[in-house]
């Protein structure tokens, strides 16, 4: 299993906006329960807003066995981020996890 997917420390660090057409509600896959609808036309995943963020979709330790609870419906931002990138660093960093090679 990569670190993408049972790292976490993506998900307990950023906030998470997205497009309001990507919710389930508007047709596309982001259950409803987890968005929150900001305006007319976006949207921000539930835990992300608070301090220190951490998403509600996240199960699990982070940095231990940290899991997407929708990983196949989560939002473009989610699917973008990527393994290793200087985003990825900065996230590990401050969850004290040691940076990837």
């Amino acid at each position: 299993m990569s670190a993408c997917t049972s790292c976490g420390a993506c998900c307990a660090s950023f906030r998470v906006d997205f497009s309001v057409e990507e919710m389930d509600t508007h047709g596309g896959s982001v259950p409803t329960g987890l968005g929150q609808e900001l305006t007319s036309t976006l949207c921000r995943m539930r835990g992300t807003d608070y301090s220190p963020p951490r998403c509600a979709a996240l199960s699990g330790k982070v940095g231990e066995k940290a899991t997407c609870g929708i990983y196949e419906w989560r939002p473009s931002p989610c699917r973008e981020f990527e393994e290793g990138s200087d985003a990825c660093q900065r996230a590990r960093m401050r969850q004290g996890l040691p940076a990837l090679d």
